[in-house]
């Protein structure tokens, strides 16, 4: 029986997968794009040995996407007034078009109930004066999105397609918009994306779309998008894969993606050890977003009923 040597395994990375030829460690071999298993001279070779290698490259381009899409992104910024992790959910945070800063609504009303009447309505952050009406407040947005600042082209993306503020209701503006937010990797707006995908109220419904915007967002951080992603997983009964993104999201502090954990410990498709885990993660993000200014914030809006 023969046997592989290093010097052999070595020879075989630097030779092309369609001729052969080797580049004696030179690098001028191209990598497969794709797969990055295999490497050829020149796009004739490439485009030769496709055949042979579409099936192994699919496979692995499809190893990688996963390897990617259930690794555990970094938590949301910190809001930069109190310094504290900005809660998961968007209707607890503020974008201000002054600055391009987000912040977390309990320094927001914590501001405005401490400080002076001619204070009580600038931007806690930059101090600017508060937006006098809705033209100015898109005009504002408009130079936001000039400084390619990705909050701002989802939030003027989300106007035109609603027709808010004053904007005549433009769907493919809003997809335009919605795009470039996501090429600049803001994962809020892979999620907006994927709800347009699977609605099919702004452009047609594709299933298949929805999907992969959900898997960019889960994968840029966005906590609702893997849940998405989990409960569709479980629907389509794929329950590991299921209970791997309700593990990840609920790590991040996702009180919907906790209790899917619960009750898939509850029915066996949770180790004890996985569902420790994911309490314990799950706590700590509780407590990384938790302030007394939240709390206060968060009575206010249910006594308003919102």
């Amino acid at each position: 029986m023969s046997t592989i040597t290093t010097k052999d395994a070595d020879d075989s990375k630097n030779q092309c997968a369609a001729c052969g030829d080797s580049d004696d460690g030179c690098g001028s071999l191209k990598a497969c794009t794709g797969c990055n298993l295999v490497k050829y001279c020149n796009r004739t070779c490439q485009v030769a040995h496709r055949p042979a290698h579409k099936k192994a490259c699919k496979i692995r381009v499809a190893e990688l996407f996963d390897e990617n899409l259930f690794k555990q992104p970094p938590p949301d910024e910190d809001c930069p007034i109190c310094y504290l992790r900005l809660p998961i959910e968007v209707d607890q945070n503020r974008y201000q078009s002054c600055c391009g800063q987000t912040l977390c609504y309990g320094c927001v009303c914590a501001h405005e109930v401490a400080a002076a009447d001619t204070e009580r309505y600038k931007c806690v952050f930059c101090r600017s004066e508060a937006t006098s009406s809705d033209e100015v407040h898109i005009e504002k947005m408009k130079k936001r999105v000039e400084s390619n600042d990705a909050m701002a082209m989802l939030h003027l993306g989300s106007y035109y397609q609603l027709g808010m503020m004053g904007l005549r209701q433009d769907h493919a503006k809003a997809l335009e918009l919605y795009h470039e937010s996501a090429k600049l990797g803001n994962k809020n707006a892979h999620f907006a994306f994927s709800l347009c995908y699977q609605t099919g109220s702004t452009v047609e419904k594709d299933t298949r779309k929805a999907t992969y915007h959900l898997q960019l967002g889960a994968m840029a951080g966005n906590v609702c998008a893997r849940y998405s992603l989990g409960c569709n997983e479980g629907n389509a009964g794929n329950m590991d894969r299921a209970y791997k993104h309700l593990m990840m999201s609920g790590n991040d502090g996702c009180d919907l993606s906790m209790k899917a954990v619960q009750e898939g410990y509850k029915d066996g498709f949770v180790t004890e050890d996985d569902y420790a885990k994911t309490m314990c993660a799950y706590g700590s993000s509780i407590d990384e977003m938790k302030s007394d200014d939240r709390d206060r914030y968060a009575a206010f809006r249910a006594s308003k009923g919102s």
